[in-house]
């Protein structure tokens, strides 16, 4: 279907909104958001209007003058973004999307809004000074590797860092879903993976129907819980140093959980919690993406063919501004890798591999087997997660 500049066409129902810099534009029927430039929100005015392209094309060069307008490309992209119902009256074939169905909504806005409000926000906030106190002033409240090993039989260590981190991954990201519910949003829980660690992942697409002010809370709600944790973790190995072993031992494995959870959030080029903030605050989208490319743009051996910048007029310092934040998540990647996971796997192979010397009818030598076996399964399940996000084809 030909599309020139006599021709007249109809788009999809949309909702337009302002942003910090440009428009955030919904596709009602697929719930997919789009950011654009004022010229193109005038342009989609005029479409709605029942002018012609070549009208359109006219009147946008004579007000925009310092603008390169071509309604040929721009209606081109809007018909593969499927923003486009109809051309010259003619009905445009589109692939069957369907608007992904969010959840959560039986749980009462009242509800987060208890847990996200001016008061609470504030209390956060002194949580994280509070714990960042306490951790400066008491090294020995510091996280190490070794307290991920809170038994001498392996598996049971296992089991309970597993159990431990999904309990604690899931009051994150009830963090985001109760900030999401205080805004009268839907969300929904799905699976993904960070570094070497299958996780949760709460859907925040709704969160551009909100303005850009509000949007931070909801980033940075699964922080706040975690801040709850962690104080509360610190404060139980302060309080109750003579607790039983168990106690102070699971609450040890909290803090360290948490902890690196924390540090994890500086990863920013993984679009962690804090890159959302970043991007948020600046109010440059694709930050990532288009970092990404200024890196191959420098080295021309990662340069490849399809490499094509969008970047706004205006973002360049930001864009690479965050080129540098993006080395230093790598930094504190590694630091993360070399401090806490892998002194955390040579230590279990420290543990683990003299019980294979036992003989086969001791509890040692099938705690071994039993721990390695639960150890291949976590690896496998992590390589099929990259799997089916590397290599879908």
């Amino acid at each position: 279907m030909n599309i020139t500049l006599q021709s007249y066409l109809s788009v999809v129902p949309l909702e337009i909104r302002k942003d910090k810099k440009y428009f955030i534009v919904e596709d009602k029927a697929s719930g997919e958001f789009y950011e654009m430039p004022e010229i193109c929100i005038e342009a989609i005015k005029m479409i709605e209007k029942g002018v012609s392209l070549g009208e359109i094309e006219g009147n946008l060069k004579r007000r925009y003058p310092a603008e390169d307008v071509n309604l040929l490309d721009f209606a081109q992209q809007l018909l593969d973004m499927e923003l486009i119902e109809e051309i010259d009256s003619v009905k445009v074939d589109k692939k069957k999307q369907e608007k992904e169905i969010l959840g959560f909504l039986w749980i009462p806005t009242i509800v987060g809004k208890f847990f996200f409000n001016k008061f609470s926000l504030s209390l956060y906030l002194g949580l994280f000074i509070v714990n960042l106190i306490l951790l400066v002033t008491n090294p020995t409240l510091l996280p190490n590797y070794k307290d991920v090993f809170i038994s001498g039989v392996m598996a049971l260590n296992i089991i309970t860092f597993l159990a431990v981190t999904f309990f604690l991954v899931l009051v994150h990201e009830f963090g985001h879903i109760l900030a999401m519910r205080a805004y009268n949003l839907p969300t929904k829980l799905g699976i993904g993976h960070r570094l070497m660690l299958i996780v949760f992942e709460t859907d925040m697409t709704s969160v551009w129907r909100l303005p850009a002010k509000d949007r931070n809370i909801l980033y940075l709600a699964g922080l706040c819980f975690d801040m709850f944790v962690l104080f509360l973790a610190l404060m139980s190995k302060l309080v109750f140093p003579n607790s039983s072993g168990i106690f102070l031992s699971l609450m040890t494995l909290a803090a360290y959980d948490v902890f690196v959870r924390i540090i994890y959030q500086c990863c920013v080029y993984m679009k962690t919690d804090l890159y959302y903030v970043f991007e948020n605050i600046t109010g440059s989208y694709n930050l990532m993406e288009n970092a990404q490319q200024k890196i191959r743009n420098r080295l021309p051996f990662l340069k490849t063919t399809d490499d094509k910048a969008e970047v706004f007029p205006g973002e360049n310092y930001i864009v690479f501004s965050y080129a540098i934040f993006y080395f230093i998540g790598v930094t504190v990647t590694l630091a993360l890798m070399t401090i806490f996971y892998i002194p955390v796997v040579l230590h279990a192979a420290e543990l683990t591999f003299p019980k294979f010397l036992k003989p086969p009818s001791s509890f040692a030598f099938w705690d071994a087997v039993l721990f390695s076996a639960q150890f291949l399964i976590i690896v496998i399940l992590l390589l099929n997660s990259y799997r089916k996000k590397y290599f879908k084809n």
